[in-house]
């Protein structure tokens, strides 16, 4: 019998939220604890689990009735909080982008190898199950070597509630950080993980919304690979039409619902507005989804080009588009949501299975979303110099 990890959460918002599905539901993992600030996230969650709360970290960390702690917390707390779960003996799944240095990443890899216990970087979206199956179908050798591959999502990301933070670039805010770790991943993941060089241009439009808010990427990997990324989230057009408007997560979306982010933005007047509003959107005050999905998660358009065949992620399995035929690849729908997440740590604490997503991975990805900012900032291209690539591969 499958024994579930005994897990406890840093943090009860909106990383949080988009998570719950899956940990209300997957039955490899048991809330049993959670620290928030917030006395009403606190006495939902209680509500909700009978679980014990925590007004800090660092009680949580300390509960003995807690194995495992997801940390989603924002972005520059990351370091803090990895560093106190590990003291404590405590596995950990981090969020990404898994800190804003490589500095810091090194720092959290280093405490959890000193007190033995389990790393790994995550949600990205290069969990999900169409691009796991495209990186199956590239390995296999079925279509000869790969060659190049095309990333493109538009979406109104940037437009979306913020607190101020998440709109400062030194920070951890803007596009490249919260979604270009994303994509990153997912080509990393595609390509074989050992990025060369990344030359890279941003965009700021939007002197309301003083950060990154798009960006192109040209990206070489050590194989000979080369990729092109484009992410905008101060889009008007949104990349789901490509994908039969499925959204994100899953989700049906109904594009008769065309520019709601900037409506209800255009009502608030001030940050500080702005952030109440966010945190109208938290546990604790918002519900949060419990229905599964129909389809798969995605992040936008991609092509993965080999030489026998163009390979397409979609949110119902992998379009094949080979010489002599078009077809689906299917994947089965999901039972519960992001499923993939919770299985790999889950593999990687009882059964020592290397993990795809570890503190090194992580590590990788954070490196290219510094690089892709640098090479934007001073228009040139830049070396990488902590990529890993898969596991079976290092």
């Amino acid at each position: 019998m499958t024994t579930p990890i005994r897990l406890g959460v840093a943090g009860l918002g909106r990383g949080f939220m988009l998570m719950l599905p899956s940990l209300r539901r997957h039955p490899k993992v048991q809330l049993v604890a959670a620290a928030d600030p917030r006395p009403e996230a606190r006495a939902t969650f209680v509500a909700e689990f009978g679980a014990t709360t925590h007004e800090t970290v660092e009680a949580l960390c300390a509960d003995p009735s807690v194995e495992a702690i997801y940390i989603a917390s924002p972005h520059q707390f990351h370091v803090q909080h990895v560093r106190a779960a590990a003291a404590h003996g405590k596995h950990v799944m981090v969020e990404k982008p898994m800190a804003l240095s490589v500095a810091d990443c090194q720092a959290m890899i280093d405490a959890a190898r000193e007190a033995g216990v389990v790393l790994l970087v995550g949600h990205s979206h290069s969990f999900d199950a169409p691009y796991l199956a495209t990186r199956r179908l590239i390995a296999s050798g079925e279509f000869g070597k790969l060659g190049m591959i095309t990333a493109v999502n538009f979406t109104d990301f940037l437009y979306r509630p913020r607190r101020p933070e998440e709109l400062d670039t030194a920070q951890g805010g803007g596009v490249v950080f919260s979604q270009g770790a994303h994509q990153l991943d997912i080509v990393r993941l595609l390509g074989g993980g050992k990025l060369a060089t990344i030359r890279a241009t941003s965009v700021r439009l939007d002197p309301k919304r003083p950060t990154e808010g798009a960006y192109n990427a040209l990206l070489t990997f050590e194989n000979g690979v080369n990729a092109t990324l484009t992410y905008s989230g101060m889009a008007h057009f949104d990349t789901d039409e490509f994908l039969g408007w499925g959204g994100e997560l899953g989700q049906a979306r109904d594009p008769e619902e065309y520019g709601a982010a900037r409506a209800a933005l255009s009502k608030l007047a001030t940050p500080a507005e702005e952030a109440a509003f966010k945190n109208t959107r938290a546990y604790g005050l918002a519900k949060a989804a419990d229905a599964t999905p129909g389809r798969h998660n995605h992040f936008g358009f991609l092509l993965a080009s080999c030489a026998g065949a163009d390979l397409r992620p979609i949110p119902d399995g992998v379009m094949i588009y080979a010489d002599a035929e078009r077809r689906l690849h299917p994947l089965p729908a999901p039972e519960v949501p992001r499923a993939e997440v919770m299985d790999e740590f889950h593999a990687t604490i009882r059964d020592g299975v290397p993990p795809l997503h570890s503190g090194e991975w992580g590590k990788a990805t954070l490196e290219a979303c510094l690089a892709l900012l640098e090479s934007a900032r001073t228009g040139r291209e830049v070396q990488l110099h902590h990529q890993v690539g898969l596991p079976q591969e290092r």
